[in-house]
This record gives C-alpha cells, structure tokens and sequence, in this order.
C-alpha cells in the first residue's frame, strides 16, 4: 500500500468515526503531533538508565530521528503499513494504537535500527567500528550485574492473554495472524546449562499460547529438543523493548552454548544489569520493557502457514513449536517494540550486521588478511557477503570464499575486494568488480551446496554458489593508481567548501 493509499484509508475511517481532522493527519509522517505523556516516559527513563530502549530513543528523538504519531492507528496492517512506507526514515513511535476491540493499547515504536548509522548510535561507536566494537565483545564478554527487581517486573500478570494484554500487529495479507516480531529470548538447557539469547517469531494462538518460529538449526531448538527427549519442557523468556546491543547480541551466529547476554554487557561497556524470573530462575534484561515467562513444548507441533521471509517473500515451513506462558511482566508505562518483518531494512540489517561479525570472526582464523566484512541489503541481509582483504597473496580470496560457505550456511555469493574498497557501499563494491576481475578467471560456481530452508530458490535441499574475486593481481596492469587532483588542491578544495556551506 502507498503512502497516499494509507493517509486515504486512515481519513475514511476518522471521517467514518466523526473525528476527523485533516492537520493532524498531514503531520502523521512528520511527527507533527507528538503525545506528551508518551514522550515524558520515554525521557524519564533516559535519565537513569542507559541500559533501556528508552535511553536509545531519546537519543533518537534528540538527533531529530524519533517521529511521534497520535493519530488512531490499527493494529492490523496499518502499523505495518507506516512502518514499510517510511521503511529507510525516522523511528516511528505511535502513541494511539487501537486493538481489534477499540481499545487504545500500549504505544508501539518500531524502524529504530533501520541504518549502519542507528547501529553506531545505539553501540555508542562510529559505522567504521561497528564491526570491530562486535567482535570485541565476543572476545571479552562482561558477566551480569544481578538485581534484586528490576522495572521490566513492575506490574505482573499470571495466565496472560497475549492477544489482550500486548499490542501485536498483523503485518502482511497471507499470514495465518500477528506477530511478536522483536522479542529476545532467553533459554537454558538444565543439565548442561547451555544458554541461549536469540530472536524468533511468535504469533499468538489464543489465551496464553504462541507458536514459535524456529529453524531446526537454530540452536533454540536443539535446547527445546534436548529437553522433549528427556520428557522436559524448555524454560524461555521472551523480552520485548531492549536496548540495541541486546537486540544485535541476540542475531550473532555464536557456538551452541556461547552466551549472547554477556556480549550484550560489553557492547554496553558495562555489566547488563539483569533480573530472576520467579519460575524458572532465567537472567532476563532489567530495563525491557516486558517479558514473557513460559516454557517451549518441542512434542507439540503447530503448522504455521504462509510466514514472510528476509527476502521479501512468502515460504511455507509445515510444523513447528508451541510455547506456553505463565505469566507477563511489565512496567508500568510499557512501550512495545516491533520488527517490520520480511524484506525490510532493519529486519535485514539486524541479521547482516551480526552475521558479518561472526564470518569476521570465524574466516579470520583461516585467512589472516581479512579486515571488514559486509552482508548487506542487497542480498537481504542473509544471501551475499562481501569480504574485504589486506594485501592478499596469491590464492587468498578463493581461500576466504570458501571459509565464509563453511561458516554460514546460508551465505550464496561472496565477493572478495581489496581494503580500499568499503564493502558496506554496493557502488565501490560493483565497481571492484567491474574493474578487477576477469569472469573467465575470477568467477567461481559451485553446485549442488547444501541449503538453508530459508533459501528462496532452494530444491531438494541444494543450492549453487558463487564466488568473485575482485582483488587486484599484479599481472593485469602495471599500476593501480586512480586518477586525482594533487591533495594540496582538494585540502583548499574542502574549504572553500566548508566556507560555502557545501561540505
């Protein structure tokens, strides 16, 4: 739906209700009606903790990139609908969200990691050391701060009605219902004590039961497995509205029982500040806004139907898993959080920041000249790497292409570029490889590799690769050198600039 469709469908039913007013509505993409209340709470919060979302959205608000909307707004697609029109725009933050029934619900944000930018912003580093500040992290994680209670606790409510309680958009037309989309959840295995922080999808079933979207990889659900064969349940909290290094922890591709949550802690540069879940005893981020309690029941199936995908698609997964939960906490004045899910850029940059850093992390260990690495949008932040190189030797590149298919299963094509190349910029990346590589040399096509699911032209579990190497080799020219006015001309250059207003 365009944007002019939206304002349409919004103003016919306002105009329907009797409440219409056509200033408001021109402000709604503009923020230009901000709720009060609303802001109050977010910059409260500001105020004591650092560790919240709500410290990040003031941050957000001050940097002018937080737009508020009052006006009415449905649960169902129109969320949804304002998120994916102003999908590379300022953070949403909708302070009048109306449930199924008519009833104003708690407000809802959503698009706030949308841009490298955000991700800087919300790590506290520059886009330059995104990756670097993340891999730091893994290498030196920091150990919880345990608190005896925590805001995310304030209120409490047994057997909760998910439906009724939390305000879960339905996002696209062929999906089976809504979805918790930004939920990171915490789970332990109880005899080996593997811990787990992840992102899945959740959509509620009635009462207080969801199901669960999870890969058969994933490693939520080989915990949830190991407990059904010993004739257990999985203990898991779900955590809505975390503060971005939570949010980016949770989608690292880490060994199976690396805990993510201590990660979170050092990209904070300080210990995450955790609480106890009452039942189960599991280390939940204090400064959330809500949680979900509950456990994951593998022996009871649940077929999903048509789900979006990463790449902007439908896909279709048969059966999955069934969560059950006893009890909601809260504070008091809960924002909730969202994920535009499918192909939308802070869905896929989520899992292309994080997926980037572990390839860094792992392919280094075999090709020492790696220095960045990029998974961005333009393979939806899931399909196509670009890995940058110092100095490579002779073989290098083909090296690397081959650890990157190893580490991540769900990687297609890799490009492999010398360091003067940003491999995050798809305009300096193209033209590595329009200048660089030799397709009769540098082209490299695998076939028949093994799948993810996830894979849109996946059949019979296999998919081919490709890699290109877009490295300079010194046998294809005798310099390099581009073309440049002399640095003394572009040093006055950036001043004149500068005194024009220009840079």
């Amino acid at each position: 739906m365009d944007r002019a469709a939206m304002v349409d469908m919004i103003l016919m039913r306002q105009s329907a209700s009797g409440s219409t007013n056509p200033g408001l509505l021109a402000d709604m993409f503009r923020g230009g009606q901000a709720d009060v209340h609303a802001k109050d709470a977010i910059n409260s919060e500001a105020t004591h903790s650092r560790q919240s979302m709500r410290a990040f959205l003031s941050a957000l608000r001050g940097a002018g990139e937080l737009a508020s909307i009052a006006q009415p707004i449905q649960l169902d697609y129109e969320i949804a609908g304002c998120l994916a029109e102003i999908d590379s725009g300022p953070a949403l933050h909708f302070t009048n969200v109306e449930a199924a029934s008519g009833a104003v619900t708690m407000p809802v944000v959503g698009n706030l990691l949308n841009s490298l930018p955000r991700f800087a912003l919300g790590l506290g580093t520059t886009v330059d050391q995104i990756q670097a500040s993340l891999l730091a992290a893994i290498e030196k994680p920091l150990s919880h701060r345990v608190l005896p209670s925590g805001p995310c606790q304030q209120e409490i409510i047994a057997g909760p009605s998910l439906a009724d309680e939390l305000p879960i958009p339905r996002f696209f037309e062929k999906e089976g219902g809504a979805y918790v989309t930004a939920g990171a959840i915490v789970a332990k295995d109880r005899v080996t004590g593997h811990t787990n922080l992840s992102i899945a999808r959740l959509m509620p079933l009635g009462g207080n039961r969801a199901f669960v979207g999870i890969a058969p990889n994933h490693h939520l659900a080989v915990l949830a497995r190991a407990a059904h064969a010993r004739g257990e349940k999985l203990d898991i909290a779900v955590c809505v509205g975390n503060h971005p290094a939570v949010l980016v922890a949770a989608c690292l591709y880490l060994g199976l029982g690396e805990d993510e949550l201590p990660i979170a802690g050092a990209l904070l540069g300080e210990p995450l500040e955790v609480v106890r879940c009452a039942g189960s005893g599991l280390l939940v981020p204090a400064h959330c806004e809500c949680v979900l309690e509950g456990s994951l029941d593998a022996g009871e199936p649940f077929t999903e139907g048509p789900v979006s995908e990463f790449h902007g698609m439908y896909e279709n997964y048969g059966a999955g898993v069934v969560a059950t939960f006893s009890r909601l906490t809260r504070r008091r004045d809960s924002i909730f959080q969202i994920i535009l899910p499918g192909y939308h850029r802070e869905h896929c940059l989520l899992g292309g920041v994080a997926i980037a850093a572990g390839l860094a992390r792992a392919i280094r260990g075999a090709v020492s000249s790696v220095s960045n690495v990029a998974v961005g949008l333009g393979g939806a932040g899931r399909l196509h790497a670009v890995v940058a190189l110092h100095a490579p030797r002779p073989g290098e590149a083909r090296k690397a292409m081959f650890a990157v298919w190893a580490a991540v299963n769900l990687i297609k094509q890799v490009i492999m570029v010398d360091d003067d190349i940003d491999p995050w910029d798809p305009l300096e990346v193209e033209w590595a490889q329009a200048t660089r590589s030799k397709p009769e040399r540098d082209f490299v096509i695998i076939p028949g590799v093994r799948a993810d699911r996830s894979e849109p032209l996946e059949r019979g579990g296999t998919i081919g690769k490709l890699g290109i190497d877009a490295t300079r080799k010194e046998d294809d020219r005798p310099d390099w050198e581009l073309a440049r006015p002399p640095q003394s001309a572009l040093a006055r250059a950036r001043e004149i600039l500068r005194e024009n207003r220009l840079a």
